[in-house]
């Protein structure tokens, strides 16, 4: 199958990102990293980091909040859910190698191919029938404009 570098975040869908980030950062200590709108998805996203001011660091597990705007998919998630966990990412080194061996192997992908999502990484989405109801993303960092 794949090998999995690390877990790279956990993402919380929310209504508002930033009142989201606000709370939460406050409530857990943790510092505000990256923002920004990824137009590709529809979403504004904050990543919450371990640590605070110049100890935060971006090279752990962050906490990814989403918030929809215009992204159907994910207002129905809210619509129907509440803010709560939406999916777990895993950072991959080859994301192109690790859809082909999970579609050879008969894995149900959302994303054949990786797009690019925020932070500059390229993402992929696998389907939550192919894995226990839970909806994981495959990322790799960005090199040169191509997936990794």
């Amino acid at each position: 199958m794949i090998k999995v570098k690390r877990i790279d975040h956990v993402a919380i869908a929310v209504a508002d990102r930033d009142a989201s980030s606000k709370q939460l950062a406050g409530l857990l200590g943790l510092a505000v990293g990256a923002r920004e709108h990824v137009a590709g998805q529809k979403t504004d996203v904050a990543f919450l980091l371990a640590g605070q001011g110049s100890q935060a660091s971006d090279d752990g597990a962050a906490l990814e909040l989403c918030a929809p705007v215009g992204n159907e998919s994910l207002q129905r998630f809210l619509d129907a859910r509440g803010p709560g966990l939406h999916h777990v990412c895993f950072e991959v080194d080859d994301l192109p190698a690790a859809l082909a061996s999970l579609k050879a192997a008969g894995v149900r992908l959302i994303d054949e191919t990786p797009r690019l999502g925020a932070r500059g990484h390229w993402v992929a989405f696998l389907h939550p029938a192919a894995t226990g109801g839970v909806l994981f993303e495959l990322c790799a960092a960005g090199h040169g404009g191509k997936p990794a």
